[in-house]
């Protein structure tokens, strides 16, 4: 009886404590309130009041400073409409910081404002902080008509955070405006699930040790939300452009009240009117099965780690109900969404994060479905996305804080004994350098090299190619196993780009951007580097030398050299004067091909992957054949490029087990099966070159009616129909040989046929082709003859194509046994049997 007369007198305090604890976790939004600093506009002594939101002047701030070597800049030649907040902005010509006092740990929302004002468009600069790269190579378009807004969520500690702005060359770096302030609590979560490209997921941890740059910020079914109606100030887009298939979804809105704030999500994760509009299925309830997914595409940085946070909000059921669908990021299967095992109400909140790695293709596919297994409420929803890079450490941006002022008196004492030192270092480096030749120096990560600086001998000349030093202290892990004869310094690249001049950059991929340079022996070089400091693309930037540096054919691109000093990757090959094949099939600015020419550079591109699978010891698959890897030099000659997803095998073996990477539109559906490559894998995505050249549009257009979207459906398609003439480039449909034409379409289809044992080699290939070019030079028109090493007929049946998207993952680094070869053609041309018979008794 005691002992229960003092839990009755204690009942109401305990459930007072649970109410308190429930409503903590209920109201997570009510300890945060928005913020009121730091605000800053950049090169200004004004305060600027933008969406609740006061913009202090740099120059009348007292709690934020920058560095004294700056100016500040008025823009007077822009329009009265012109906001207030981009009229003014500060320039940095060297390596400069801002400074802001960082009260409380936790996460932080950084945005950074830039305008595209008179002159600023030519400002080329990176943005570090905190240890991280958040801009590299940073320009502002000169198409712009917009602010551009760069945000990041950075974690940072009490104490001084610096934001550095470091331009580039000669150039300069400038901001029109800042913010910095503490994010809401757990606004974002330390660890996720880690989605592999096996469908298997395992959780990462330490989230929060990782820059985030916000990529794509998506309102699904929605209107474009701007910082007037987010709790954040921040700007969400629609979703229409993004689609895949718009005929697959349609909007749905939720028109009465707010959204069910009840769990643990508030309205500072993402406004009303993102969880009040929906995509979802648009179910014709005239077809018998409506199991088709809703796709969207978004760009993103290749080969990087992506945050992915998707948002539901169930407003398009009646009822709660059995309501279940599937999600899917790049076709894998990554969750089953259940919103009732989730939330407990209709139109209530929540989201899921994960962790995706992008592949080299550029872009991010998120798709939902649905549970064909339910017997009812057969369809999917999806209220929003945000894709967050995850952006890589880099040690050029120092983390301790570099205003601390030691007393005057040790300053003086280390400034005395430094020349005492000096003194006595200066006799004894005098007396070794008499004795010892100088030495390449390597580049300073900050300060542009100047054009002959550490690279002279002592006359004051500079020294040839071949005895420049390769010497240098290596901060990245050094590539094994390699060819050090084409190591060639830092310093030379430097030179023959001036100084990676953007006046010559020529390109830009998943792994960086390419420049054309000339080497001091007169050489054209093309010169692909990687992201300084990112470490992307380390297993493609050493397979690609140890593919290359082993192998030369007139038909493959030549590796020149390689540098791997200090933080870069960087590739050098010969220049390929004509750019790549598909510039010239869909560049109008171009001259077009003739129908002899596109056959000519197939026949070259064929020769030069079936030196690749039969040439080199233990045959290597290329694994990325398309048009962009197919470059033309000067005389428009044909070369394999591009070896970095390259794998070979112990000869003899028929496959190459491996997790499936390639690209959307030319990946070869039985690997994507089996995830065993072949060497016919190759030749499925030739044969959609092939149709590339001969219909000159991309291999997959989104733009398109949807049986139209994947080139080798439609042109197989046409070909069964019998209507493959419709879709021939107008601009050779003239000139064609209708035989050549047939040959060709027959060449195509056999690569594309879905058992790869059934498709031809690259030698049956390489024949068929010299056959179609022989047809068309042919004066009389004849009937092609069944005549290829393949054997095979142009009545037989055409396979089902499936389309695949493209699926990446890591690549092995497994061992190549290469012998060098020489630049002949390992199989025999048809032209030069053709003229020995005659042409009604080719065989």
């Amino acid at each position: 009886m005691e002992k229960f007369h003092w839990d009755k007198l204690h009942e109401p305090l305990s459930l007072f404590l649970f109410l308190v604890l429930f409503l903590s976790y209920q109201l997570p939004s009510s300890a945060y309130t928005l913020p009121d600093k730091y605000f800053v506009n950049c090169g200004s002594k004004n305060n600027i009041n933008v969406t609740s939101r006061t913009f202090v002047g740099d120059l009348n701030s007292d709690s934020v400073s920058f560095t004294k070597k700056s100016s500040s800049v008025r823009d007077n030649s822009q329009a009265s409409g012109t906001p207030s907040l981009y009229q003014t902005a500060r320039i940095f010509w060297q390596r400069s910081s801002y400074e802001f006092e960082i009260n409380t740990n936790g996460t932080y929302l950084v945005r950074l404002h830039f305008f595209n004002s008179s002159g600023l468009p030519a400002a080329v600069f990176d943005v570090l902080a905190s240890g991280f790269i958040l801009l590299h190579n940073f320009t502002v378009q000169n198409s712009s008509s917009f602010p551009l807004i760069e945000e990041f969520i950075l974690s940072i500690p009490i104490g001084k955070f610096f934001i550095y702005f470091v331009p580039q060359g000669s150039s300069f770096a400038f901001v029109n405006a800042i913010e910095v302030f503490p994010a809401p609590p757990n606004f974002i979560y330390d660890k996720a699930p880690q989605i592999s490209q096996g469908s298997s997921s395992n959780e990462y941890n330490g989230i929060l040790s990782r820059a985030l740059k916000t990529i794509h910020r998506i309102n699904v079914g929605g209107q474009t939300l701007t910082p007037e109606n987010d709790t954040l100030f921040r700007t969400w887009l629609p979703d229409d452009n993004y689609l895949y298939n718009p005929d697959t979804a349609k909007n749905s809105q939720f028109y009465v009240g707010r959204p069910n704030y009840i769990d643990l999500v508030n309205e500072f994760i993402a406004p009303d009117l993102v969880y009040k509009t929906a995509k979802e299925m648009n179910i014709n309830t005239s077809r018998p099965s409506n199991n088709f997914n809703i796709t969207w595409s978004y760009d993103v940085t290749g080969n990087a780690k992506n945050l992915i946070r998707v948002h539901f909000c169930d407003i398009v059921s009646q009822s709660q109900n059995g309501l279940r669908f599937f999600l899917y990021i790049n076709s894998n299967l990554v969750q089953i969404i259940n919103p009732y095992e989730t939330v407990r109400l209709l139109a209530t909140p929540f989201f899921i994060d994960f962790v995706v790695d992008s592949d080299d293709s550029g872009l991010m596919n998120i798709s939902i479905g649905p549970d064909t297994s339910l017997t009812q409420s057969r369809t999917a929803f999806l209220n929003g996305v945000e894709i967050m890079e995850m952006m890589r450490e880099t040690d050029l941006v120092p983390i301790t804080n570099e205003s601390n002022q030691k007393p005057i008196f040790i300053i003086v004492g280390s400034v005395l004994g430094g020349l005492v030192l000096v003194c006595i270092l200066g006799g004894v480096l005098f007396m070794v350098l008499k004795r010892r030749k100088p030495k390449a120096v390597e580049t300073s990560n900050w300060t542009p090299l100047n054009a002959y600086r550490g690279s002279t001998h002592g006359d004051g000349k500079m020294p040839q190619l071949s005895t420049l030093s390769t010497e240098g202290t290596v901060i990245a892990s050094p590539v094994p196993n390699l060819n050090l004869g084409l190591k060639i310094p830092f310093v030379e690249i430097q030179l023959a780009t001036n100084n990676f001049d953007k006046k010559l950059q020529v390109g830009k991929g998943g792994f960086g951007n390419v420049y054309r340079g000339t080497l001091r022996d007169g050489v054209k070089v093309a010169v692909k580097r990687s992201k300084p400091g990112s470490g992307q693309g380390l297993p493609e930037f050493q397979t690609e030398i140890m593919v290359l540096s082993k192998i030369r054919h007139r038909h493959l691109v030549s590796l020149i050299g390689y540098c791997d000093e200090g933080l870069e990757m960087i590739l050098v090959y010969e220049f390929m004067e004509k750019g790549t094949l598909r510039d010239h099939l869909y560049n109008s600015k171009l001259p077009f091909l003739s129908w002899k020419q596109r056959l000519e550079i197939c026949i070259g591109a064929a020769r030069g992957l079936h030196y690749l699978h039969k040439g080199a010891s233990g045959g290597i698959i290329h694994r990325d054949v398309k048009s962009t890897n197919i470059l033309l030099d000067e005389n428009l000659v044909a070369k394999v490029a591009d070896f970095g997803l390259s794998k070979s095998g112990p000869p003899g073996q028929t496959h190459v087990s491996t997790v499936v990477k390639g690209t959307f539109g030319y990946l070869d559906p039985e690997y994507f099966r089996t995830q065993q490559l072949t060497e016919k894998s190759d030749v499925y995505s030739f044969g959609v070159v092939l149709l590339e050249v001969i219909c000159a549009r991309p291999a997959i257009n989104p733009t398109l009616p949807g049986e139209q979207v994947n080139l080798a459906e439609w042109a197989m398609f046409c070909k069964q129909k019998g209507l493959l003439e419709q879709i021939v480039d107008p601009s050779i449909k003239v000139q064609i040989n209708p035989n050549s034409l047939k040959k060709f379409a027959e060449i195509a289809e056999k690569c594309l046929r879905e058992d790869g044992d059934d498709r031809p080699t690259m030698g049956d290939v390489v024949w068929d082709l010299e056959y179609a070019l022989q047809l068309q030079q042919t004066a009389v028109a004849q009937e092609p003859h069944e005549d290829s090493t393949s054997n095979a007929s142009s009545i037989l049946p055409f396979p089902i194509l499936q389309r695949f998207p493209s699926m990446s993952a890591g690549l092995g680094r497994d061992d190549m046994s290469i012998t060098m070869e020489d630049d002949s053609d390992s199989v025999p041309s048809a032209s030069e049997v053709f003229s020995q018979l005659k042409i009604n008794d080719a065989r």
